[in-house]
């Protein structure tokens, strides 16, 4: 697992693929990976995260590369699963997982975001399963992100971080604090998204002090708090939602992220904050600028904690 200097302890700020529009491995609608990293580097940022798998080289010597040149580090990959459909769905999960897990540990990476599978079509809005578990599905869901995380840990040396999520089963704060409260803190830390926490009803703030151990990794975000109104009336689909533009470039929107990245600082450790601004679809020459502007709006927030 990549090692922090024990101090000074603060926060490392970056961004994604997803900031600049980027959903898939492959789609015309979205900038290729180049003009990504190219812009993430221009727009200030030193760290990136992997994104959808198969967007950025998965060559990993190909990948250091072009990252490198560009000055940039890769801080974690991401991964979808369903893990609360139980066993029959082990070997699946683990091919995906394990792909991204040792693409992400040979380029350097510490950390795996591990989101929950939709209950919802993100696009279409199609209901694909109750928006609520039960007992047993809770049961399966914390047993087995506990073995994934102790077989990522143990084969690829990551942290595995779990990001609630709107349209899934790990979003409120109701479920957000019956997943920690479930499963081992030495294994699961949170990924906590301030936008998707704040779209499902949360405060982000509250969250970070009431469990701040279990705080190992932020995603920095905003919603608008009038359509996320209109969102939530009309029980809009994510992915509308994001068409809609819900999430929206700070400082415009809710939580306010200095609250959060004191509450963060406060606790003693070092952490990343990766910016993701979702806005998929968007126009190709929209991601710069909204890049440079929120980089310069956090380092107002505060100091981060120097590259290395």
């Amino acid at each position: 697992m990549t090692s922090f200097a024990p101090s000074p302890t603060g926060i490392r700020i970056g961004s994604a693929p997803d900031s600049w529009g980027v959903w898939f491995p492959d789609d015309p609608r979205q900038v290729p990976w180049e003009r990504f990293l190219d812009e993430v580097s221009e727009a200030g940022y030193e760290w990136i995260e992997l994104g959808p798998y198969g967007y950025l080289p998965t060559d990993p010597a190909r990948l250091r590369d072009e990252t490198a040149r560009r000055g940039l580090s890769v801080s974690a990959g991401t991964v979808f699963t369903g893990l609360h459909h139980g066993p029959g769905v082990w070997e699946r999960t683990w091919a995906h997982v394990a792909d991204n897990a040792a693409l992400a540990q040979a380029v350097g990476a510490g950390h795996l975001v591990v989101i929950p599978s939709f209950w919802r079509d993100d696009k279409t809005g199609e209901v694909l399963e109750d928006s609520t578990l039960t007992a047993a599905q809770w049961r399966e869901l914390t047993t087995q992100t506990e073995r994934l995380a102790r077989e990522v840990r143990d084969r690829y040396g990551l942290r595995t971080v779990v990001h609630p999520h709107a349209d899934t089963h790990i979003d409120s704060e109701e479920n957000v604090s019956r997943f920690l409260d479930a499963t081992d803190p030495a294994l699961v830390s949170l990924c906590l998204d301030t936008g998707h926490y704040a779209y499902c009803g949360g405060d982000s703030v509250k969250l970070i002090e009431t469990y701040g151990e279990r705080i190992g990794y932020l995603h920095l975000k905003q919603v608008d708090p009038v359509i996320l109104a209109d969102v939530v009336a009309n029980g809009v689909p994510f992915g509308p939602a994001v068409a809609r533009g819900v999430m929206c470039e700070p400082p415009g929107g809710v939580p306010a992220l200095e609250p959060v990245l004191d509450a963060a600082r406060a606790l003693g450790r070092d952490l990343f904050a990766i910016v993701e601004q979702d806005m998929y679809p968007c126009p190709p020459d929209k991601p710069l600028p909204v890049a440079r502007r929120t980089r310069e709006f956090l380092r107002a927030c505060g100091p981060a904690r120097p590259a290395g």
